[in-house]
């Protein structure tokens, strides 16, 4: 016969445990699973590594085209903003046309637009094409992601969402390296011209092994939800990129379009809760697990995208080291990420999301903490030796909260969690980037020693990753207590 077991996982608003027996071998996954993930991974390998390797490139890009610095830096910029805008209505637009049908749409997109990219003739075409681009990305990152969840199912979820994990730690790490490589060779058009291939393989694997969803009659799109959230999120994650150019949090272009941002946000939250089909079903937030482990995601999102751009500066402006070898030096910091992301997914699906997540977040604080007191003359393999296992904690720190998130939700709501998780991740890393700009900016122009700067940032990066294990111990808990109730003999009825 058979073993059965007690699926713990959450659902409902309220977060009560479901107790539907589940058949013990259900926990082998599929191999029609991988094979999804192993499809979905190109989409998020195109939109992780894309944003890497054009950053690197904006100052030669910028001279081609004949445009100044101010001008070029909305081909990021603008990036940015559609993203934001697209994260919103993914949910409502995976259950109007089917999510499969969706990541395929956003990759040929994807695709079409990194071609004109390559092909822009000024600035401003180029500037376009990128915003394009960042409404594809914006759809094609969490609609893949939603494929995910769905084929895995929760008891699974860890270990699938380990696979894409990969993607969003090893292609920022590898990014640089294979960026500068590119810009030494070959032309600034290779940038983007290299999105093509990846993106007819992943069509090519998609048609053939993604399953086939269709979409349901939905009511009518939320203009009025699409542009309080959309230019909310955009507002916000802009004007704190903008920290990075000016240095303060007083300037006009930083402080307005957050406080415009989170009016816009407070008005679509305002609409979501007093409407019976909003474009984002807010009320999702009333179940404790799925808001505990965004909740924690927003702290862990910020201490990794945080140490994603600390990092390479630590190396070239510190350090004086060049664009290649800064490169070679943060693989290790992707290669312990990626060696260890497996495991931290098999871990997740054994022990739940929350218990791994607070020891993992406790890892990376304890990985980057050294580097806060590290002189600039520090022994080479010893900073090598933090980085790779800043990147092993990483495995276990930040995508067990996302699977937990996924996990906690039910089957047809995932489209709309994806969605929370994605914008919530992207604006904690926006905060993260914009403390890290002011604090390197401040110690600048008060006449702080150059290592003073990047040692109080990895301290603020250090205790963000604190701040993470704290929020994954409400998480754990909760985890604990729905187990806890699960394992409750149920009374036998008279």
């Amino acid at each position: 016969m058979t073993q059965m077991r007690s699926d713990t996982r959450t659902s409902g608003a309220g977060g009560a445990p479901a107790r539907a027996p589940v058949p013990a071998d259900s926990d082998k996954i599929p191999a029609h699973v991988w094979r999804t993930a192993g499809v979905v991974v190109f989409g998020a390998v195109m939109g992780m590594l894309d944003t890497s390797l054009v950053n690197i490139g904006l100052h030669t890009i910028g001279a081609d085209l004949g445009a100044s610095l101010a001008t070029i830096q909305w081909v990021a910029s603008g990036y940015l903003l559609a993203l934001g805008v697209s994260l919103t209505v993914c949910g409502w637009l995976a259950r109007r046309v089917g999510v499969t049908r969706l990541w395929m749409g956003a990759l040929v997109a994807f695709t079409l637009t990194s071609a004109a990219c390559a092909f822009a003739p000024t600035a401003g075409w180029l500037i376009g094409m990128r915003v394009l681009q960042g409404l594809a990305a914006g759809l094609m990152i969490p609609a893949g992601q939603t494929i995910l969840g769905q084929a895995a199912g929760p008891q699974r979820m860890g270990r699938v969402m380990g696979v894409v994990g990969i993607a969003v730690v090893g292609a920022p790490a590898i990014g640089p390296t294979i960026g500068g490589l590119m810009l030494a060779h070959w032309s600034w058009e290779w940038l983007f011209l290299i999105n093509i291939p990846f993106g007819l393989a992943g069509l090519a694997l998609g048609l053939r092994y993604l399953p086939r969803t269709s979409g349901v009659a939905t009511q009518p799109l939320d203009v009025i939800g699409l542009v309080l959230a959309g230019g909310g999120v955009s507002a916000v994650v802009y004007g704190l990129s903008e920290v990075g150019t000016t240095g303060s949090v007083t300037s006009p272009s930083v402080w307005l379009p957050v406080v415009l941002g989170l009016a816009g946000l407070a008005g679509f939250i305002t609409r979501a809760l007093r409407g019976e089909r909003p474009l984002l079903d807010i009320r999702m937030f009333g179940n404790h697990a799925f808001r505990a482990a965004t909740s924690a995601s927003f702290f862990a999102g910020g201490a990794m995208f945080g140490v994603m751009v600390l990092l390479p500066l630590y190396f070239q402006v510190l350090h004086g080291t060049g664009l290649i070898r800064t490169g070679v030096d943060l693989l290790s910091y992707g290669l312990g990420g990626i060696i260890m992301l497996p495991l931290g997914g098999r871990l997740t699906d054994r022990f739940g999301g929350g218990r791994v997540a607070v020891l993992g977040n406790l890892a990376i604080a304890g990985a980057v903490l050294p580097l806060a007191f590290l002189p600039v003359a520090a022994n080479g393999i010893l900073i090598q030796f933090l980085l790779f296992a800043a990147g092993m904690a990483t495995g276990v720190g930040a995508m067990p909260l996302v699977s937990a998130a996924y996990a906690a939700v039910r089957h047809e709501q995932l489209p709309d969690a994806t969605a929370f998780v994605n914008i919530v991740q992207r604006v904690g890393g926006a905060v993260a980037v914009a403390l890290v700009a002011v604090i390197l900016s401040r110690a600048t122009s008060s006449g702080w020693a150059p290592v003073s700067g990047y040692h109080l940032a990895f301290g603020v990066l250090a205790a963000l990753s604190v701040a993470a294990s704290a929020a994954s111990l409400v998480l754990y808990r909760l985890q604990r207590r729905v187990k806890a109730a699960a394992a409750e003999p149920v009374p036998a009825r008279q």
